[in-house]
């Protein structure tokens, strides 16, 4: 776990990050990475000095279980309330499968599983996500109801999911095998360029921590 912002820590479970949020009234989770990983994340939040009974929010960024693996178990220990895109939200409540395409997640799909969970708050776009500061943004492409998250304090902390990585120096559009619908996470990351944040938290990937959003500007200006 390191820090990346004032109140915001960035939490390696395996080859994926979640991201702790301190907020008034508590911490929220972003994320909740793969199965099988919830003492990992509980240890987390007790590190920055909180107890588990402050997590009371998590917000998913999109359905896939490597984002959602502990979020039943997690919800079950800590009672915190879940936020996703109403477009994700059947597969993550169990209600239809995992969406399979591509070589490479038809060959992870067996390995690669989440128990469903309640979503509890169920966004249609961007706006509030349900924890003031923190504003949602709807970035479709990796999945239809990907999300990502702007932290509204310290310059902008943005969270960007799979709708962006940091791959070597670069800000990078998610990659082509495990996304459904390639032009619009081109147009995803453009839209991101055109927020304001200093610091922006992927879910795979290193954060950037100073001038992020010029990264993705040079994205947009790319092509």
């Amino acid at each position: 776990m390191r820090k990346i912002s004032d109140g915001v820590w960035e939490i390696g479970i395996g080859y994926v990050h979640a991201h702790l949020i301190a907020v008034d009234g508590g911490l929220v989770l972003v994320d909740t990475g793969i199965a099988g990983r919830v003492e990992r994340l509980l240890a987390a939040v007790t590190a920055t000095g909180h107890r588990v009974e402050d997590l009371h929010t998590v917000l998913l960024t999109h359905r896939h279980p490597d984002h959602t693996g502990t979020l039943a178990e997690l919800r079950r220990r800590t009672g915190a309330r879940v936020v996703a895109h109403a477009a994700d939200v059947p597969v993550i409540q169990g209600e239809r499968p995992q969406p399979v395409h591509g070589l490479l997640m038809r060959l992870t799909a067996p390995f690669m599983k989440a128990e469903p969970a309640p979503v509890d708050v169920v966004l249609d776009g961007d706006g509030p996500s349900g924890v003031p500061g923190i504003a949602a943004v709807h970035t479709p492409g990796h999945t239809p109801g990907h999300l990502s998250y702007l932290l509204e304090r310290d310059g902008g902390v943005l969270f960007a999911g799979d709708a962006a990585t940091w791959l070597f120096g670069r800000v990078r559009s998610s990659p082509k095998p495990v996304t459904e619908d390639r032009v619009a996470a081109d147009l995803s990351v453009k839209k991101l360029a055109t927020l304001d944040f200093r610091v922006a938290a992927f879910g795979h990937g290193r954060a950037v921590t100073g001038g992020a959003v010029d990264r993705f500007r040079e994205y947009a200006a790319r092509g």
